[in-house]
């Protein structure tokens, strides 16, 4: 029985080191809505929304995205695909460089997550460990409506994840 309660301990840590970046770095934050995002029928990252009280989301105030990959990617694959993003939505932004301090490769159950601090700035964790704050002139909003925004690749993915 106390083998079992440790393995269950020990299982539990890597889920209060994320809830607790999340809380500690967006006071106040429940989670709003949550989507799996699938490629080509392929699933690959379920992601969650945590707003200030769970409150529907507002651009202006700050906010935190969680996607939790359900599979392989190296960082060039996520600082490619953010990238292709950003110029598909119609905005042409020079961070490259700054995402490619950020992202990192990810394995199967590998947690990002991004919090907006103001309208110019995102900080980044994963797997609960600081790795980065990506800085640019509106790029909460850039940035975010990747996932949240107007044209998403997927509008009932992005319904979903706004609780809606």
């Amino acid at each position: 029985m106390r083998s079992l309660l440790i393995v269950m301990a020990t299982l539990l840590v890597p889920f209060a080191a994320l809830a607790s970046t999340i809380t500690s770095a967006l006071p106040g934050a429940e989670l709003r809505g949550a989507a799996t995002f699938r490629y080509v029928g392929f699933p690959l990252y379920e992601a969650q929304l945590y707003t200030r009280s769970g409150a529907p989301l507002d651009w202006s105030k700050d906010f935190a995205l969680e996607l939790k990959y359900m599979r392989d990617l190296t960082g060039k694959d996520l600082v490619e695909g953010t990238m292709r993003e950003l110029n598909r939505t119609g905005v042409d932004l020079p961070v490259r460089g700054q995402l490619e301090k950020c992202f990192r490769d990810v394995s199967k159950g590998d947690r990002y997550v991004a919090v907006s601090s103001g309208k110019n700035q995102i900080g980044f964790w994963l797997n609960g460990n600081r790795v980065c704050t990506l800085s640019y002139p509106e790029i909460k909003t850039y940035f975010m409506a990747i996932f949240l925004g107007e044209n998403t690749r997927s509008s009932s993915f992005t319904r979903k994840l706004k609780g809606e």
